[in-house]
């Protein structure tokens, strides 16, 4: 017999909103400092560790490009952590082997695989801007692993898909 992790379910729930929340907060702090850098750039330029010179407006155009990615990315992170938040509910209410299941972790791996793209452009922005004089220094870095992840997911969704069709078949000839 399996155990039942009810604590598990009401800290995932608790977590998952809380990273809803901050997601939002991350999404409207990206806003105010790109419409911050374009207001006084100067200042928010100079405590990003980019001082104005003659060769740093392709530094700037690349950093403001990274923070349109940034708040690019929020919507991404809203959904994947909404229909992750969902499915937890269904594991909660005792019957996570749905259609809906399988169409939220479709849905979670676009959205992965979208956030992905938008890393790879802003691993691009940063190395087409940076010189040796201004170099933009984002720690970025590719992941294997996370590109498996996404093939993960869509796997996941198939395999739920085609769990739940099986379960809906058996249920109707018993």
């Amino acid at each position: 017999m399996s155990k039942s992790y009810p604590d598990a379910l009401k800290i995932s729930r608790r977590v998952l909103r809380a990273l809803i929340k901050l997601n939002l907060l991350m999404g409207f702090l990206i806003l105010a400092l790109l419409i911050a850098s374009l207001i006084a750039e100067t200042w928010v330029m100079t405590g990003l560790g980019a001082p104005p010179t003659a060769t740093t407006s392709n530094l700037y155009l690349g950093m403001r490009l990274i923070m349109v990615i940034g708040i690019g990315a929020v919507p991404l992170t809203h959904i994947v952590l909404t229909r992750l938040l969902a499915i937890v509910e269904t594991v909660r209410l005792g019957d996570p082997f749905v259609v809906e299941n399988a169409a939220r972790l479709q849905t979670i791996a676009w959205m992965v695989l979208g956030l992905e793209l938008l890393h790879l452009a802003v691993g691009a922005i940063a190395h087409g801007v940076s010189t040796k004089a201004h170099p933009l220094d984002i720690d970025w870095n590719f992941s294997l692993t996370r590109w498996l992840a996404v093939l993960l997911l869509f796997v996941l969704a198939r395999v739920f898909e085609h769990g739940t069709r099986m379960r809906d078949e058996l249920e109707g000839t018993v």
